[in-house]
């Protein structure tokens, strides 16, 4: 007989919970349909990324931007969700993921002279933050 026959992996069932229980606790936040560039929200999420969570907040309430309001809420709501869904430490969270995706586009119309139009494209993003236990 062949080692290959011989040997059986589990079922995807089995696998799917042995993952779920090796992998690390995460809890996560999501912002959608926020009124804001994503450029202008990449910036400020780059800042926080791989940082402690106090360290993010720290840096957070120092930042001038407006984006910097917005990400500080939805950080606050996964560290939230991380304490009470996820049963975590807060001193132990750090933020291991955080994009800022496109979202629609709101056409705007900028009437021009001869009777011509321009449009405006008023962005929107959404905003993602991960936060995972250091343990």
């Amino acid at each position: 007989m062949n080692t290959q026959s011989q040997i059986r992996r589990p079922k995807r069932s089995v696998q799917h919970r042995q993952k779920q229980e090796s992998e690390t606790k995460e809890a996560r936040a999501v912002a959608r349909y926020v009124r804001l560039s994503p450029r202008k929200a990449r910036c400020v999420v780059n800042a926080i990324r791989g940082k402690s969570v106090d360290e993010a907040f720290q840096i957070l309430q120092m930042s001038p931007k407006k984006a910097a309001r917005i990400v500080e809420k939805v950080l606050a709501s996964a560290v939230a969700n991380a304490e009470n869904n996820a049963k975590l430490s807060r001193e132990s969270l750090y933020v291991s993921h955080c994009v800022v995706d496109d979202g629609p586009r709101m056409k705007r119309i900028w009437i021009r002279g001869r009777g011509r139009a321009d449009i405006i494209q008023r962005r929107m993003c959404h905003i993602t933050v991960v936060v995972k236990s250091k343990d």
